[in-house]
């Protein structure tokens, strides 16, 4: 008896468990990146372990790739010629209007069946992932019944790669491919030349790969800070490689069957020092290691970067070929005859028409071959080409001047498309280039800028993420640095702007992670760490600190003591009111332990907060922060230059600070930061000088630098004052090293 009423008890649990026929949906939590246009949910459930496949108006070719994709939900799933019965996924391309957009898709779950309808074979394609991340979501459950209408909002969805500074073999592209394609980009934007490697054979040229191709020097680092020389494969030590042609081949065809277009970049005139190495009648001095610009005035240089473009075209179908043209150094075109020659014969009045003389020029080529040219933002530079695509990376400015020019663009800003930022907090992170790019700014973005009319914005073409790999030798590297960042510009750039949502897209993001590492993608696990931000009050005078983490599960513990947090630690759940001062240690736990080291955070409602400031020399414009009242505001800056709390200097810094009325001083406390990457460096020497009224000022401390301008990383360094003082103005000077280009970055005047 008791065997039978613990078999019936057994038998009802698991009727009970089953989804009752009409019992509403809407309690699945579907993690789909990027999130359809429009879904709704119905009523009821699909299941089956072995689904049929049917296909209609669909080429054989096309069928193969699709059953390729489905099994990565289903191992096991069969084809039928027919609809018939249930548990069948039918797939069909239906006529033109019915799904407008190049792309879009229609998926509809039903109890018996899924259906998924597209006008043409990339719609079917992106409805197949977005089916595979549906039942990945509800892995080893029943589908919910719904309906999902999708489209992209931009026809560009694109990802850079860097092959030049590192070299990546084929299968590790065809590896990212396989992820890129799963979120729907379309574009890969190879990177194929550089002053780093040459990576593409040309047959015409084979001192490309024979020498261009290879550096004594295993990573760029060493390579830039040595001579800078290349040499041939067979040497002991040599470092590089490149792309045969039947390796551009395979990866074409790879891509294609993802629906990828391949766009290859050839750069030019600029950033061609292995070109010239190697071929060094081609530069203004006519010697090697001397030159990175193409001599513009010699003929030579067109004869051969046609013959490069000819065989470049006859491997990439490619729309766009794309020509680099950016951070040329024109200062060897001033003084070379040839290149003076050609602006006299032409009429151009400054080396930025020269350059633009080599784009025009270029860009007629290829359209003559059918093809049509995009560069970097710097081929604004001097009037820019008839036909040519804007790629606009310094800013949103490229992209805006272009497309009220009647030219298209594609949006890549560094601020939020440059992956070679750090994402994390940088001092527990690999070495990265600077700067910080964290997945919700990613997420943020918008390409298409306020300034912009309906019909300008129209001729933003998309979005780009790009990875430069100056500091990224490894293929773990690339993929810790790509994703999940490019999971955030994936519905940046396909989903409509009123259908994001950042705490969906968090929720998400983190189950995303763990699915990429199942799939042998070394992606960064969200956050290693907290972030802080601050709300100063001066009315209650109180500084609160608030913490957060987009790393899903976990949990914020802290301390107020020094100590380090423990499992037992105070749980953060509300922001931690600071009324004079504070040494704030956190960290984050989950599942029972630790999953970050602590970090300490020093905050101070210190004496100068709200005090006036006075600038003898300007901040920058690119920096400014909050203007005049950055440096005694309350707010300390976080672990990037561009958070909006660092004030930025490209000259020296001077500045007095007005207390309002003599004060005793004991602590000073003043934070550069320094990244040697992006030409950030702490200053040579600062001097704290102290006056009663004004006029007459002591120097009450000078400190020089004691950190190398080559020292890696990223740091912050207090350069201040301990000790006994008193007056109401303080005079802070930091003095920096000439150079053009470069930036000293300064933190709150603390005064205490």
């Amino acid at each position: 008896m008791a065997k039978k009423l613990v078999l019936l008890c057994f038998l009802l649990s698991v009727f009970l468990s089953l989804p009752l026929k009409g019992q509403r949906q809407e309690q699945i939590t579907l993690q789909l990146i990027p999130y359809p246009q429009k879904l709704v949910f119905g009523e009821g459930t699909f299941f089956s372990e072995h689904p049929d496949v049917v296909f209609s108006g669909t080429s054989s070719e096309e069928e193969k790739i699709l059953m390729n994709e489905l099994r990565s939900s289903w191992q096991t799933i069969n084809r039928k010629k027919k609809i018939s019965g249930k548990d069948v996924i039918f797939i069909q391309k239906i006529r033109e209007g019915e799904v407008s957009v190049s792309g879009g898709y229609d998926l509809e779950i039903r109890p018996e069946r899924i259906i998924i309808s597209a006008n043409n074979d990339e719609g079917l394609f992106y409805g197949v992932q977005t089916l595979n991340q549906i039942t990945a979501s509800c892995v080893g459950k029943a589908l919910p019944c719904l309906k999902i209408k999708d489209y992209p909002r931009f026809s560009y969805r694109g990802m850079h790669l860097d092959v030049s500074r590192h070299f990546f073999d084929t299968e590790f592209i065809k590896k990212q491919l396989d992820v890129i394609a799963s979120y729907k980009f379309n574009r890969f934007h190879w990177h194929l030349t550089d002053g780093a490697g040459w990576r593409i054979q040309i047959k015409e040229y084979p001192l490309l790969t024979e020498v261009a191709a290879w550096r004594p020097a295993p990573t760029w680092k060493e390579w830039w800070n040595g001579d800078r020389r290349y040499c041939r494969q067979d040497i002991l030590g040599a470092y590089g490689g490149f792309y045969t042609r039947e390796d551009i081949k395979d990866v074409l065809e790879y891509a294609r069957s993802k629906h990828i277009t391949v766009i290859p970049e050839i750069e030019m005139p600029g950033h061609s020092e292995e070109v010239l190495a190697v071929y060094p009648e081609l530069s203004c001095s006519g010697e090697p290691y001397k030159n990175g610009e193409f001599c513009i005035g010699n003929e030579n240089t067109f004869e051969f970067l046609e013959t490069v473009l000819d065989e470049v075209i006859s491997l990439f179908p490619s729309k766009y070929i794309h020509i680099g043209g950016d951070e040329a150094n024109k200062e060897a075109w001033k003084k070379c005859p040839k290149c003076q020659q050609r602006m006299k014969d032409e009429g151009l009045k400054s080396v930025d028409e020269l350059q633009s003389y080599l784009v025009h020029r270029i860009e007629k080529y290829l359209n003559s071959k059918g093809r049509e040219l995009l560069g970097w933002d710097e081929i604004l530079d001097g009037g820019l080409s008839p036909n040519a695509t804007v790629m606009s990376w310094r800013g949103e400015k490229g992209g805006i001047q272009a497309v009220r020019m009647g030219h298209d663009a594609i949006m890549t800003p560094g601020e939020y498309c440059y992956f070679d930022a750090y994402q994390d907090n940088p001092s527990g992170e690999p070495e990265a280039i600077g700067g910080y790019l964290p997945l919700k700014k990613v997420y943020s973005y918008n390409p298409v800028p306020d300034s912009l009319t309906l019909e300008e914005s129209k001729r933003i073409l998309g979005v780009q993420a790009n990875l430069w790999v100056e500091y990224i030798s490894t293929q773990k590297h690339v993929e810790y640095m790509l994703y999940p960042r490019l999971l955030a510009l994936s519905e940046v750039a396909w989903s409509n702007l009123d259908n994001k949502s950042w705490t969906r897209f968090r929720l998400a993001a983190n189950r995303h992670v763990a699915w990429l590492w199942d799939k042998g993608i070394n992606a960064h696990p969200i956050a290693n760490g907290v972030v802080m931000s601050q709300i100063v009050d001066t009315l209650k005078r109180e500084i609160r600190v608030s913490f957060e983490c987009d790393r899903i599960p976990s949990e914020i513990r802290y301390t107020l003591d020094g100590s380090e947090p423990t499992l037992h630690s105070t749980l953060y759940s509300v922001p931690v009111s600071v009324k004079d001062s504070a040494e704030i240690t956190v960290a984050l736990f989950g599942r029972g332990k630790q999953l970050t080291r602590s970090q300490k955070y020093k905050v101070y409602y210190h004496k100068g907060i709200g005090a006036k400031v006075t600038y003898k020399l300007p901040y920058s414009d690119h920096y400014k922060a909050a203007c005049e009242y950055t440096l005694t505001d309350g707010h300390t800056g976080g672990n990037s230059y561009g958070d909006g709390k660092w004030q930025g200097f490209s000259g020296d810094m001077d500045c007095i600070i007005d207390l309002g009325k003599i004060t005793d001083i004991h602590t000073i406390e003043v934070n550069f930061m320094q990244q040697p990457g992006p030409w950030i460096w702490f200053p040579e020497w600062t001097e704290i000088w102290i006056s009663d009224d004004g006029k007459e000022y002591s120097c009450l401390n000078r400190i020089d630098n004691p950190v190398g301008r080559d020292t890696e990383g990223m740091m912050i360094r207090n350069f201040g004052y301990n000790g006994y003082a008193k007056a109401r103005y303080i005079r802070y000077k930091a003095h920096q090293v000439p150079k053009e280009g470069a930036y000293m970055f300064v933190d709150e005047i603390n005064i205490r």
